[in-house]
């Protein structure tokens, strides 16, 4: 019984979505042309092809930013209940916060905060990632 009203909840958000859409393919204007379809709207004309290599340390950062920033949304409850938690709570968080402070050193001894690697002396080529 309980899961029928989570099936209609799934099939009415299911039905918004398509009214939305339909709506905006009914409603919104279509006037397509060279210049709307060109890669940039910005006034910049494309120079080269769209077809460049992005170095992956971009999403490594932005991956270890998100870990980072994800655990310590953590701390905030915890600080706002410490009083009532006790001491038991203290010392949980204070080895979650170690662990954090561990993975901090090894992300930053390994390199993998920098923008640009320097190349290893010994092998010539790049390290890591």
């Amino acid at each position: 019984m309980s899961f029928a009203s989570i099936l209609i909840f799934f099939i009415a958000g299911a039905a918004v979505v398509v009214a939305a859409l339909t709506a905006s393919r009914l409603l919104a204007p279509h006037r397509p042309n060279p210049i709307k379809l060109s890669t940039y709207e910005c006034g910049e004309e494309p120079v080269g092809t769209p077809w460049i290599r992005f170095n992956t340390r971009f999403y490594v950062i932005a991956l270890i930013f998100l870990v980072f920033d994800v655990e310590v949304l953590f701390l905030f409850p915890w600080a706002v209940n410490l009083k009532r938690l006790g001491l038991y709570a203290w010392v949980d968080m204070a080895v979650f916060i170690l662990i954090l402070v561990v993975a901090l050193a090894y992300v930053w001894g390994k390199g993998d905060l920098d923008w640009i690697r320097p190349k290893d002396s010994s092998t010539g080529s790049k390290g890591g990632l």
